[in-house]
């Protein structure tokens, strides 16, 4: 019932005279709009002003990209300095030079202009490698490495994210270390605290991309063996190097590890929601997740309700004991943002990989257990990425207002550069 009364408070918002019947988020991601907001607590309330008045109700403000450091205050998080960025044909890092507090700033905008502010924040992530060279916490602090994520690679070895030359992007932190879960949770009660916000979402909540090799760390091995009450009778648990699907049933044991994968964040989420509910009772935890569920194995994440029954309903988990089923975490969140993301000309449809049928099937495998918001990437998936498709935004939010509890867009960098303003304008009820 709690759940209900905090969301209640959190979605009975925005501009009276033109408030749509559900919510309308967007993202904002740090990266894509740095230079628009970084410096500029002017740009910051001029967009918040607009987002209003284009009928939108909600800012997910991510302030802490994969680099893992945060732009808003904390002890044990360092601070946000520069971003990766193209300038010229040339990929560099970019600093920030302002002062302000960049969360702040959105708050006292966002609420003047009648919005709310969600903060959003990249969990198991620590680091960031590209060509312009390599940043972050766990580069800048070489006495955690052994937080960071353990790969095994296609040659059969198992490789630390830090040492990892193949691969560009973010790095990630073991979700089965005692030591990051209780850095993130520090983090997360800093960010509870913070005056004014009025939510909080969770992203990559999830093991190390979208394969099968992700987790075979030191502490993974030792929690894995408590879990099973022996020794593994093999380490790394899957012997194909570089599986990204199941290709077949798997076996006893690697039922089990993808179950103690789940199960590791399935209480990490847990201990998430009463760290930030002890903070504030009030303050909604929400975290984001990708709607492709069939897939979402090779996370490490079961975002379903435990009580769907994952065996019965869903082909590709047909292997899924009921202790696997039990690690579905949608109860313990207040709040959940589905990523709808597919080709635009894929906007009705029963399945995945439409817009429609992954809010259906969203809704189906979440049991009324949690609100949920879905919605597409406006940027880069087939058909999005050169613009020109705001004709399309009436019939999604249509789509999404009939088949989920609010609409959620990816990215506010996308809005703004392809002009989509009076799209969404055009769509207030």
């Amino acid at each position: 019932m709690r759940k209900f009364v905090l969301l209640t408070a959190l979605l009975l918002v925005a501009c009276q005279a033109r408030q749509p019947q559900k919510p309308r988020i967007v993202w904002i991601e740090v990266g894509a709009n740095f230079e628009q907001y970084a410096q500029s607590k002017e740009n910051i309330a001029i967009d918040c002003r607009r987002l209003a008045d284009a009928g939108f109700t909600h800012l997910a403000v991510e302030v802490r990209p994969t680099s893992g450091n945060v732009l808003f205050r904390s002890s044990v998080a360092p601070a946000l300095t520069e971003v990766a960025r193209w300038k010229d044909g040339t990929l560099r890092y970019v600093p920030r030079t302002a002062d302000f507090d960049y969360l702040q700033a959105f708050i006292d905008a966002g609420h003047a202009a009648g919005l709310k502010i969600l903060a959003g924040v990249n969990m198991m992530v620590g680091g960031f490698r590209c060509q312009a060279g390599e940043r972050g916490m766990l580069y800048d602090r070489p006495e955690l490495r052994d937080w960071a994520a353990v790969d095994l690679h296609k040659d059969g070895k198992l490789v630390n994210h830090l040492d990892d030359g193949s691969t560009t992007g973010g790095r990630f932190l073991d979700p089965a270390h005692p030591d990051v879960q209780e850095f993130l949770l520090t983090m997360l009660g800093e960010l509870a605290a913070y005056d004014g916000l009025d939510g909080i979402i969770m992203d990559r909540c999830r093991y190390d991309d979208y394969a099968l090799d992700a987790g075979y760390t030191e502490a993974a091995r030792l929690q894995f063996g408590h879990f099973l009450g022996r020794e593994p009778e093999r380490w790394p648990v899957f012997t194909e190097p570089g599986q990204i699907f199941l290709d077949k049933d798997p076996d006893g044991l690697e039922v089990q590890w993808l179950t103690f994968r789940c199960r590791t964040i399935h209480d990490f989420v847990a201990r998430c929601a009463q760290k930030v509910h002890s903070v504030r009772e009030d303050l909604p935890l929400g975290v984001y997740v990708g709607a492709w569920f069939s897939e979402y194995y090779r996370s490490g994440v079961n975002w379903t309700s435990p009580s769907y029954p994952l065996a019965q309903e869903e082909e590709t988990y047909r292997w899924a004991t009921p202790e696997y089923q039990a690690t579905g975490f949608a109860n313990l969140v207040d709040f959940m943002l589905l990523g709808t993301y597919c080709s635009a000309d894929h906007i009705h449809g029963e399945t995945e990989k439409t817009i429609e049928g992954f809010a259906r099937l969203g809704r189906r495998r979440l049991c009324g257990d949690v609100p949920f918001y879905a919605g597409p990437d406006l940027g880069n998936e087939p058909g999005f990425r050169d613009g020109d498709k705001g004709n399309l935004i009436p019939e999604i939010l249509r789509v999404l207002d009939t088949e989920s509890d609010g609409a959620f867009f990816f990215d506010l960098c996308y809005v703004r550069a392809f002009n989509y303003w009076d799209a969404f304008r055009q769509s207030v009820k």
